[in-house]
């Protein structure tokens, strides 16, 4: 499986952006996705997921009500809307793939996923 980031940018504090993820390869076995940031010198942190076939997400507290996650089955595509962006949202954001169910695995902990994208940069101005 590969995934391919795309839609950061520069942005001013109060704007938006969308950033999209395409899967590519073995997306039969796409069960849920997932983006996560980091920001330099901290480690990398959850941001929101998705289950692929339910359509339950997840988000982490600093987003929620600012950021949406969601999915295209059909284009194998996730995306994140991200309004109302503040300087501390500025960071790389990764997306990551699950391949099998959830089971104990958080879809909050990096652990929980077998893919990753290559990151695309969000910069916030004030």
């Amino acid at each position: 499986v590969q995934l391919q980031a795309s839609g950061g940018g520069l942005v001013q504090a109060g704007g938006s952006l969308r950033l999209s993820c395409a899967a590519s390869g073995r997306t039969f076995s796409i069960f849920g996705m997932g983006w996560f940031r980091q920001a330099p010198g901290k480690e990398r942190e959850f941001v929101a997921a998705i289950s692929w076939r339910s359509g339950s997400t997840y988000y982490a507290d600093s987003v929620k009500g600012r950021f949406t996650i969601a999915r295209d089955n059909a284009k194998n595509t996730v995306y994140l809307q991200m309004n109302s962006l503040k300087p501390a949202d500025t960071a790389v954001y990764y997306c990551a793939l699950r391949n099998t169910g959830w089971g104990m695995a958080s879809p909050a902990n990096t652990a929980a996923y077998n893919y990753w994208g290559q990151g695309t940069e969000v910069t916030v101005s004030s």
